[in-house]
Order: structure tokens, then C-alpha cells, then sequence
């Protein structure tokens, strides 16, 4: 009985159209990451370059296009405190600018925003271990804006060249 639930469920996932997200193609075959040397930059380039025919270029003249990481910024907000005025809770805050460029310098895809949080939970008693379980989210919640910006990328479609 179980097994005969299991099939019906898989065929009604498959059915519906259910499929686990994955990296989308981008559709430029060449891409320049500004500033090339960010850490956000060195993820994007790895993440591309494993999951597709995306080329990153080590100049802009040789790039279909670039994509110019304008801030990456890590924050954090006291999110609850204790009666005895102690923090609690902290609301760990990634936000990323960028936007992408052609060769020309012309936008195509204007400023745009990611935004990342994970709320981590803190004890007095485990300072050192909540110290490494924030850089800990800071690298995943970085890998999430990789992720996220890669999936806005692949919605853009490269200026076509029209020649006379």
C-alpha cells in the first residue's frame, strides 16, 4: 500500500510539472564579473563557469557583457533582547547591488537589489561558536545572492549586433 502511495505521488509531482531548481543557461556566451577579485565576484565566476557554456573573460572588451558588483554589504539588527537587557536574537543582513552592461556601457539590466537574512540565535555562554556560525551564514547567505543574481541573469537575453 505504501508503495502504491509513493508511485501515485511521484507520477502526480512529475505530472504537474514539479522540478527541483536548478542553474539556469545563461544566454551570453562571454561575461566580465567587475570587480574581478571581490569574494562575491569569485563565487559568481565559479558558479557560472561550473554550470554552463558561460565563458568569464579576464577583461571587459573581451565580454558579451559585464556584470559590475556596485556594493556588497554585511549587516546585522538586534532583533530581541532579554529582561536582563542581553541580546537574544540578531537579524543577519546581506544586501548586493549590481547590474550588467554591454560592451558600450550600455544598461542591460539596471541596478538591482538582493537582499539575504538569517536570524541567528545568541548565548553569552557560546560567543566563539556563535562568532563562527556567523561567518558561517555570512558564506551561505553570500552563496544565496550567487545564486539569485545567476537566476536573474539568465532571463536576459544578449543585445543582438546588427550588422549593414
Amino acid at each position: 500500500m505504501k508503495i502504491i502511495l509513493l508511485i501515485s505521488l511521484c507520477f502526480a509531482l512529475n505530472s504537474c510539472g514539479f522540478q527541483l531548481r536548478g542553474q539556469a543557461p545563461l544566454l551570453f556566451e562571454t561575461l566580465y564579473i567587475s570587480p574581478s577579485e571581490h569574494p562575491l565576484a569569485i563565487d559568481l565566476r565559479h558558479y557560472i563557469e561550473r554550470g554552463g557554456s558561460t565563458v568569464i573573460t579576464s577583461s571587459a572588451q573581451d565580454a558579451e557583457a559585464t556584470v559590475e558588483i556596485i556594493s556588497a554589504l554585511n549587516s546585522q539588527l538586534i532583533l530581541s533582547i532579554s529582561g536582563t537587557g542581553r541580546v537574544r536574537e540578531f537579524q543577519l543582513i546581506y544586501r548586493v547591488s549590481y547590474r550588467l552592461v554591454d560592451t558600450k556601457g550600455l544598461e542591460l539590466k539596471p541596478l538591482q537589489e538582493v537582499l539575504i537574512t538569517r536570524i541567528m540565535p545568541f548565548l553569552d555562554a557560546q560567543v566563539i561558536a556563535k562568532g563562527e556560525e556567523s561567518q558561517l551564514l555570512a558564506r551561505d547567505m553570500r552563496v544565496d545572492a550567487v545564486q539569485q543574481i545567476v537566476r536573474q541573469l539568465s532571463k536576459i537575453k544578449p543585445p543582438t549586433v546588427v550588422t549593414p
